[in-house]
């Protein structure tokens, strides 16, 4: 959205509100809890309307869904934590994720959009989704403010070629993808390419004196930055994605164990820069809007080392082979393609392909080192020393 100066105050102000609403909900949540009473949305909800007029009453200034949905969304919480699927809940902290609840109480009209007590403000881009509305958030990224529409679709998936093909996608990082087919798609590098700049910023930045509005000014340049580099990496994986499951019914990925790859220093910030949990993240719901179907491989699947002609497991190959020859049929075998083409054929039905069964390493040839030679490759190629 494009606000005024004076709508942008609104927004600030209602942010404020909703993080207040919810600090204060958290606060007395905690009190109930350790005398012994049960607490819940309606009771804080209740409890919180029979005194915000004597002793919150700047809260009627801004719209009353954005001190509403505080209570609800503590509970959620709440419940995420008790189910062990989220951390306990924490105080909410000025200017990081400030955003508060607008519910229906808007009107879109192309290019525009009409809030209560704010009147028309512009938008960069038309609701593209066709459906019943249902509510809307706004929320606020550096110095650029959004809303979220949330749309119940009429139709659940988009119509697309009748594609009954079956790719698999090997993620890396020399190569950020590397199909089946034999593709390979480079990574955008975004980090990578902003680094300099960053650097800067943040050379300056620690140089300002804490509390200052010159250190807000430069803390602010720093933000922009990080939010470029998200920006050109959302952007490139999206495209990514969006060709995949458009061009393919089926899709095998694997199940990568992205936070134990960022304890290898050596490879943390290459491994966040290609955001591989976003990619299956957009990969698993763009699937389902285009009715196409993922694959994930287990995450003990040894497709690097498992060659594709023969299902020979060469327990050899480790990180840092780039290619390998196959003891058992002889093929040379890219390490990236390989591991593609052996993801593929888990996602392909048994009785549609030759079945392919792994060979137990005890059986490979005891003569490695002469069949690795005859195919023009050296040992330390097939196993380097660590």
């Amino acid at each position: 959205m494009y606000p005024t100066l004076s709508q942008e105050n609104y927004f600030r102000q209602a942010c404020g509100v909703s993080r207040s609403t919810y600090n204060w909900a958290l606060e007395h949540w905690q009190k109930q809890y350790k005398v012994g009473e049960k607490p819940s949305a309606y009771g804080l909800k209740k409890l919180f309307n029979s005194i915000k007029k004597d002793e919150r009453p700047w809260v009627y200034d801004v719209t009353k869904t954005a001190s509403e949905r505080a209570f609800t969304d503590l509970e959620s919480a709440f419940k995420g934590f008790f189910a062990k699927r989220t951390k306990y809940p924490t105080w909410k902290k000025r200017g990081q994720r400030d955003s508060f609840y607008l519910g229906d109480r808007f009107k879109l009209d192309g290019l525009k959009i009409k809030i209560p007590k704010l009147g028309w403000i512009r938008l960069t881009e038309e609701l593209r989704l066709k459906g019943r509305v249902l509510s809307a958030t706004v929320s606020r990224t550096v110095d650029r403010w959004f809303i979220s529409i949330a749309v119940e679709l009429s139709e659940t998936s988009r119509t697309v070629g009748e594609s009954q093909a079956t790719v698999g996608v090997d993620l890396g990082i020399t190569s950020l993808a590397t199909l089946s087919t034999g593709e390979k798609v480079a990574p955008p590098k975004a980090l990578q390419q902003a680094e300099k700049r960053l650097k800067r910023a943040q050379r300056i930045l620690s140089r300002r004196k804490k509390g200052s509005a010159n250190r807000r000014k430069a803390a602010s340049r720093v933000a922009k930055l990080h939010y470029q580099v998200k920006c050109l990496r959302d952007d490139f994986a999206h495209k990514l994605t969006t060709d995949l499951v458009e061009r393919f019914g089926a899709i095998v990925i694997e199940d990568l164990n992205v936070k134990g790859m960022v304890k290898n220093h050596c490879l943390a910030k290459s491994v966040s820069d290609r955001s591989f949990g976003e990619i299956r993240r957009q990969l698993t719901y763009k699937a389902a809007l285009y009715g196409r179907t993922i694959v994930v491989a287990d995450r003990w699947f040894p497709s690097t080392k498992t060659c594709s002609e023969c299902g020979f497991v060469n327990k050899a190959v480790v990180l840092g082979i780039k290619s390998w020859v196959c003891p058992s049929c002889g093929v040379v075998h890219d390490r990236d393609h390989n591991a593609a083409l052996n993801l593929q054929h888990l996602g392909i039905p048994v009785g549609c392909r030759e079945s392919i069964t792994p060979v137990d390493d005890q059986v490979r040839p005891a003569n490695l080192v002469a069949q690795v030679a005859e195919a023009g490759m050296s040992e330390g190629q097939l196993c380097p020393s660590s």
